[in-house]
């Protein structure tokens, strides 16, 4: 099992569970509550489908305690003077990593938090959970070629493009993971 919460300098990223995602997908007035933050009046991002909460919350029904922390995290903005603590985005692992040490991760922040550094923060958290896994040797990221703000996230975080785009017009993106130090 991987560690299921990290902090960043302005987020706590913390690993969805059944009991999140039911209540995000079932009983939307219970999931702030549950989660202890304000949810963005945009909530969810345009690219967070129900489709991605509906099969990380099969994934986990499915795998246990196993599957902890590979499907899903909420990125929550820590409580200032000018905000409470506040879910601002979501990302996470598509899955364990295949054999090779693979893992891909996605992210979307809510459109009012973007542009200050918050989507770079949570794939830096998403980069350090992979490490303390042990397991993950690689992380690949799949981006529109017309989001270069997405792009530039990634970037920020030791992620390369590869030669040329996809079929599909996505642009992947890969850095090697060192495993963190015991």
């Amino acid at each position: 099992m991987i560690p299921l919460i990290t902090q960043t300098p302005h987020l706590t990223i913390l690993s969805a569970s059944r009991a999140l995602l039911t209540a995000e997908l079932h009983k939307p007035h219970y999931f702030p509550v549950l989660l202890g933050a304000a949810l963005p009046d945009n909530w969810p991002p345009s690219t967070y489908e129900r489709a991605i909460q509906e099969n990380a919350l099969a994934q986990l029904t499915a795998g246990g305690r196993d599957a902890a922390g590979w499907y899903g995290w909420y990125a929550l903005r820590k409580a200032d003077d000018a905000a409470p603590r506040t879910l601002v985005g979501m990302g996470g692992f598509l899955g364990p990593p295949d054999a090779t040490g693979t893992a891909e991760i996605d992210y979307a922040i809510a459109s009012d938090w973007r542009s200050q550094g918050l989507g770079t923060e949570l794939v830096a958290g998403l980069v350090q959970q992979a490490a303390a896994t042990g397991m993950v040797r690689r992380l690949v990221a799949h981006i529109p070629a017309d989001e270069p703000a997405a792009q530039q996230v990634l970037l920020r975080n030791g992620f390369a493009p590869a030669d040329a785009p996809e079929a599909d017009g996505r642009q992947r993106f890969e850095r090697a993971v060192e495993p963190a130090a015991a």
